[in-house]
């Protein structure tokens, strides 16, 4: 990810293809030692293609894939723990309420 960040910074920055190099010395600038497998893998693979192409035809395959949702689909099971829950809040309630007074004890904070 962090060879990624760099090649992104580099490009924003101006340089329409960085080289390996380019990608450790902005790492090594914030301390990081770049790995080199990995750094070669990326550099081959972005070789010749066009970023901003790239992450549109990612956010396309992200767009796609199921996120959630599966909660509204129980149905009338799910209202039976809503409705027990809403009930123990209430209660939960009132018991704050209790403690509260009995904490004073008839002394204000400022008295």
């Amino acid at each position: 990810m962090r060879h990624l960040a760099a090649y992104l910074l580099l490009q924003i920055g101006g340089n329409a293809s960085p080289s390996a190099a380019d990608i450790k010395k902005v790492l090594g600038a914030v301390g990081i030692e770049a790995d080199d497998e990995r750094l070669e893998k990326l550099i081959s693979e972005l070789e010749g293609k066009d970023v901003n192409q790239l992450i549109a035809e990612g956010s396309a395959k992200l767009a796609s894939v199921p996120s959630g949702g599966a909660v509204a689909s129980s149905g009338a099971a799910g209202g039976a723990p809503a409705a027990a829950a809403a009930e123990e809040k209430k209660e939960e309630e009132k018991k704050e309420e209790k403690e509260e007074s009995d904490d004073d004890m008839g002394f204000g904070l400022f008295d």
